[in-house]
């Protein structure tokens, strides 16, 4: 009588196993690449809707100096630009380049010698943007910057330049906006 013997093959060969090690490798990198290029993108779209309200925020002051100087032109005191652009003494006046400070209610030239403005500081209690300084306050990556051009008597252009460094390149948010004398 002869005996069998039979062979029982149990588990991986290590071959197959280092195949399988390999394909959860690739698809666990694929993620992680996957989930890193998300981030990018969500960071990116979070300074281009921070250079949005920040353009935003500088035309609707502007706008509101308007509506005040309105108020004001009633009893003689005030023309329409009265503290923007008015005289050429004014911080905005035609031409120059120009900042405001909402939460200090300051509109001041830009004086870097190259007529460029300094980067907005961003308070970590309030979330608020400005150029003020303090514990709470460190300087961004955001850069404001403010001209007035003139179209007519009743009538002139805003632009406002936002700029920032996002991802190592630099990034430049325009707008522009026309404001009418409403006196």
């Amino acid at each position: 009588m002869k005996l069998k013997i039979k062979k029982y093959s149990k588990g991986f060969t290590l071959v197959e196993s280092l195949v399988a090690i390999g394909i959860l490798s690739l698809s666990i990198a694929a993620t992680f690449t996957a989930v890193q290029a998300g981030l990018k993108t969500s960071i990116a779209a979070k300074d281009q809707i921070t250079a949005f309200y920040l353009a935003q925020e500088a035309l609707e002051y502007v706008k509101n100096i308007r509506d005040e100087n309105a108020l004001h032109a009633l009893n003689g005191t005030a023309t329409w630009l009265t503290g923007l652009s008015a005289i050429s003494t004014d911080p905005c006046y035609f031409g120059k380049i120009c900042r405001i400070d909402v939460g200090q209610s300051s509109v001041s030239e830009c004086t870097l010698g190259t007529g460029t403005c300094p980067n907005l500081n961003k308070d970590s209690t309030s979330g608020l943007y400005g150029y003020s300084s303090g514990t709470t306050w460190s300087t961004t990556s955001f850069n404001r910057e403010i001209q007035l051009t003139s179209v007519s008597a009743d009538s002139i252009t805003v632009t406002i330049r936002v700029r920032w460094v996002s991802g190592g390149s630099n990034k430049t948010f325009t707008v522009n906006g026309l404001v009418f004398n409403r006196q």
